[in-house]
């Protein structure tokens, strides 16, 4: 392998696995988005009321 190909293996090597990890740690440390626990937490809220009801 001449020295430009391996250049470019690593170069490419280097570069997915330091995007590969940027964006795990991207989503690993991303805080929770608050959501109801249950379906029954959401009653008192007007939006989801069935009409009628």
């Amino acid at each position: 392998m001449n020295t430009s190909a391996l250049v470019i293996m690593l170069t490419t090597m280097l570069l997915v696995t330091g995007l590969t990890v940027f964006f795990f740690w991207k989503v690993l440390s991303a805080p929770p988005k608050p959501e109801p626990d249950s379906y029954l937490d959401n009653d008192d809220e007007p939006e989801r009321q069935v009409p009628g009801c």
